[in-house]
């Protein structure tokens, strides 16, 4: 199940698109139930990839998982991937668990707004990046995933 890792920021990073792509042409219930459905799934493969790591530990108590390689020139291989320790895995199941307790109440609260799905797309963005953040395995991943954290506050206080 821990090679399930990279679907824990894949789903709510394809719910955003989704949402930003055809959000507006689908009814409010479609999209609450895009936007809160993919931060549950992350949550419920959170837990999974738990049990996983704290059943069976990794050699060396982490896990990194390899997405693709950028490019590779003379011994520099920048990679795209995932890291996973014990803290991470904490503070991962925090996010998604929070962020969808967050979710199902906006669902709710934000149901007369005009922008429910552009509000559900950068609520989406915000948590997928900030599991980019916490589960970065190199500078420049967790750089983006700050930088998307930054854009997303910024975008949620502007809404």
């Amino acid at each position: 199940m821990i090679s399930l890792l990279w679907l824990i920021p894949a789903l709510p990073f394809a719910s955003a698109l989704t949402l930003v792509l055809v959000g507006s042409r689908l009814s409010r219930r479609a999209a609450a139930a895009v936007g809160v459905g993919s931060i549950g799934l992350s949550a419920l493969i959170t837990i999974l990839v738990a049990i996983d790591f704290f059943t069976a530990p990794p050699p060396g108590g982490s896990y990194t998982q390899v997405l693709w390689t950028w490019i590779s020139v003379s011994g520099f291989e920048p990679q795209i991937g995932l890291y996973l320790d014990a803290l991470s895995l904490v503070m991962v199941l925090v996010v998604t668990f929070v962020g969808f307790l967050i979710h199902i109440y906006s669902a709710e609260f934000m149901s007369e707004d005009a922008g429910f799905s552009r509000f559900f797309a950068y609520m989406n963005l915000f948590v997928a990046s900030m599991l980019m953040l916490l589960l970065a395995n190199n500078l420049l991943l967790l750089y983006l995933g700050w930088e998307g954290v930054g854009l997303c506050s910024y975008l949620l206080i502007g809404f």
